[in-house]
């Protein structure tokens, strides 16, 4: 191919140095490739997405909440077991003394529950 046209002139070839945007970048840039007529012919599908977007958001709020719940009711149950067995413990101490009463009891023994602990007595010096 001739860089000199029919006249002789001298002709330049076009100058590749300059970048061109994409033209659906440009497009979507300025607002041309999303029309009325874009919205009209897709409204269902935008309606969908929108749609599905809020369910979306709305289940991540539930879980949100509910691991909240299942963390507080944790804490509960564990203060919860934590009391049982403490009054367990009350229990089985009152069954033991209750068991050894009788049993002093049934053998005659001439031996008295302390209600007080023992005191510890110091020698003079």
């Amino acid at each position: 191919m001739s860089l000199f046209n029919k006249k002789g002139k001298n002709r330049q070839a076009p100058s590749r140095s300059k970048k061109k945007t994409p033209g659906w970048v440009a497009e979507l840039r300025y607002g041309q490739s999303i029309s009325l007529e874009f919205f009209r012919a897709n409204a269902w599908l935008i309606m969908v997405i929108v749609v599905v977007v809020i369910a979306l958001m709305g289940l991540r709020y539930k879980t949100r909440t509910r691991m909240e719940e299942i963390k507080q009711l944790t804490s509960e149950l564990q203060l919860a077991e934590s009391t049982m067995l403490d009054e367990k413990s009350k229990y089985m101490t009152l069954v033991r003394e209750t068991e050894m009463k009788k049993m002093v009891q049934e053998r005659g023994l001439p031996l008295e529950f302390q209600e007080q602990p023992p005191y510890i007595l110091s020698g003079s010096k």
